[in-house]
């Protein structure tokens, strides 16, 4: 059985359906500059419409990438702390649209 939302898999073969935030923590975490660089998280689909990725720099640091192509967002950023780049890529992620989810509606009184 596939993942609900989405899939986080390193270049290592790890991989986690649905990560949590300490899930991300844990892959991230995991990432060297020898032979585990990345890890990707998206959709578990044929033809993903946004994608997020976590490298791990030479210097230090990691290079998050964000797209989501139906909202023609792309962002870059470096980030030092695990614990905020778990944080922050799992706000973003619960804001794209999965198949079969209903969409949040907002209400002003």
């Amino acid at each position: 059985m596939g993942a609900t939302y989405y899939r986080a898999e390193s270049v290592s073969g790890d991989h986690i359906d649905d990560p949590s935030e300490d899930a991300l923590f844990m892959l991230i975490g995991d990432l060297d500059i020898s032979d585990n660089t990345f890890v990707v998280i998206q959709p578990d689909e044929d033809d993903p419409v946004w994608f997020t990725s976590v490298a791990v720099l030479n210097e230090g640091g990691y290079e998050i990438v964000r797209r989501d192509t139906t909202r023609g967002e792309i962002d870059v950023v470096t980030e030092t702390g695990i614990n905020r780049i778990a944080r922050d890529l799992t706000i973003w992620m619960a804001s794209r649209a999965f198949p079969g989810r209903p969409t949040q509606h907002t209400n002003s009184f």
